[in-house]
């Protein structure tokens, strides 16, 4: 007597919200930018606490890799590292100096977490990845980087949403991504002081070229 047939359970593939790498055929990964969920680009608040999580997930992706694929990872996170810090310096902390109170000490103080953390990463890029060094230094920088976020979004971030209306949010939105189109793939410390940042030559037409796109953004032109 033929025996039942019984279907074997459906097991859901999980869902990751990091790069997909596998396959052949699938396009390679790329660096996450603000608005690639393909979510209304209208509160710039919301689009930098996007790419916080992007940097969590790019560390968790350094860390558990190996080999080249390590050295991949490694490479899309200096990239968004430096869009997002450039981003930030471009049109946030202009902001705030202006707008919250006690503005200027809070920016400072956001500027020497930002100029450690670009210290830390310059020594971590020299370093191969597969050097027993590599490991310790990354895990200092994730500590540096997200006490330095958790900051922003403390100290920056609710004040910015507090005190500024819609379309306001919306045009630091706009800045936003003009400032990531324009920012450098590796970041250089001392860029976040505009005084320091001329005598970084080449940087500087660069940044000039940033506080345009900017401006052209912002309606400012």
């Amino acid at each position: 007597m033929p025996q039942p047939h019984t279907p074997e359970p459906h097991t859901p593939e999980p869902h990751t919200s990091g790069p997909h790498t596998s396959g052949p055929h699938t396009p390679g990964p790329h660096t996450p930018h603000a608005g690639d969920d393909h979510a209304a680009d209208d509160d710039v608040v919301a689009l930098l606490k996007r790419q916080h999580g992007d940097i969590r997930n790019l560390f968790d992706e350094v860390e558990a890799a190996t080999g080249e694929e390590r050295r991949d990872a490694f490479r899309r996170l200096v990239r968004l590292l430096a869009v997002h810090e450039t981003a930030e310096e471009e049109v946030v902390h202009p902001f705030a100096r202006r707008a919250l109170p006690g503005g200027e000490q809070t920016v400072e103080d956001r500027l020497a977490e930002e100029r450690a953390a670009k210290e830390t990463l310059a020594a971590l890029d020299g370093t191969d990845t597969d050097d027993p060094r590599f490991m310790p230094r990354l895990l200092k920088l994730r500590k540096d980087v997200q006490e330095h976020a958790r900051a922003e979004e403390r100290y920056e971030f609710t004040h910015i949403h507090r005190s500024t209306d819609a379309a306001g949010l919306a045009t630091m939105a706009r800045a936003l991504k003009a400032a990531e189109a324009m920012a450098p793939t590796r970041p250089h410390p001392g860029t976040e002081s505009a005084a320091k940042n001329l005598t970084l030559g080449p940087v500087t037409a660069l940044m000039d070229r940033t506080k345009d796109a900017v401006r052209k953004a912002m309606g400012k032109d």
